[in-house]
């Protein structure tokens, strides 16, 4: 493939339309993957207890085809066109006319305009394609775990070991550091986990947490995890503060930690790790 061609099909624009169609799919993996692990949580446990298997509809990230939740209408292929399609159904379904969550299209625009950083970012490479999957698999992860604080393993394990083998081929930081940073992610915050609940006798954070920060340390490097944690720290404590004083959270839930992790994951990314340390006065 010549130069000209990949830079133009590299260029922000091409991916900025490619980010619209993915984050139409990250949609469905926010929604369906949550459903596909409980309804396996349910057969594996029936299976453990020896009773009967309950009768439940499969599901997977293809099937059932797309429908409204509340009329079952099918939704038609010119119907689940990224961004355009809501625009013209004015967020409505066409059917019943229930209204449609604006989560979608802004989703399908925050992976078109994140893709088309990442292009501006890195340039018209083929390490684009692999920043591009970093990037979707964060969003899908943040969305995740704000509706469930669930980070699936399925998607966090998948970015660790992509990390580790991007460096390993040179597409984005030494290995050395992508190694290091892996262990040093993952070790923190069970470090943190358990030291919390030796102290108070509560947990106050998941396994999943770990890996993510593993697999951010494994794309970034050892030497932007604490950038992470104290930006993801301050900006989630500010934001469930926030919640609180509006009786959004309500008593005895938290807000997770994960959708903050990958927020401060992306904003290291594309400030980069030099201007990183300058904010921090370690340059």
């Amino acid at each position: 493939m010549s130069a000209d061609w990949l830079g133009a099909l590299l260029s922000p624009w091409m991916l900025a339309i490619l980010g619209l169609c993915i984050g139409s799919f990250l949609n469905v993996v926010i929604h369906r993957l949550p459903q596909m692990m409980e309804r396996a949580w349910k057969l594996e446990a029936s299976e453990l207890l020896g009773s009967t298997a309950p009768e439940l509809p499969e599901i997977s990230l293809s099937k059932p085809g797309s429908r409204c939740p509340k009329c079952e209408n099918k939704i038609r292929w010119y119907e689940n066109i990224p961004l355009v399609s809501w625009l013209a159904l004015r967020g409505h379904c066409s059917a019943c006319k229930t209204s449609i969550s604006v989560r979608y299209p802004l989703i399908e625009l925050a992976t078109g305009g994140l893709f088309a950083l990442v292009a501006w970012r890195f340039g018209p490479h083929l390490p684009v394609l692999a920043w591009c999957a970093f990037v979707g698999t964060l969003l899908a992860l943040s969305g995740i775990d704000w509706d469930t604080t669930l980070l699936p393993d399925s998607l966090t394990l998948p970015l660790l070991w992509g990390g580790l083998i991007a460096a390993a081929i040179g597409w984005t930081i030494p290995l050395d550091s992508a190694v290091w940073g892996a262990v040093s992610g993952f070790l923190t915050l069970w470090a943190v986990y358990w030291l919390f609940k030796l102290t108070t006798g509560k947990e106050g954070m998941g396994g999943g947490d770990f890996k993510l920060l593993a697999a951010l340390g494994a794309w970034l490097g050892w030497q932007m995890l604490l950038p992470i944690v104290l930006g993801a720290s301050l900006i989630g404590a500010a934001v469930g503060i926030a919640m609180k004083l509006s009786g959004a959270l309500r008593e005895g839930r938290y807000v997770p930690f994960g959708p903050f992790l990958a927020g401060a994951g992306l904003v290291v990314l594309f400030a980069g790790s030099e201007r990183v340390m300058g904010w921090l006065g370690w340059a």
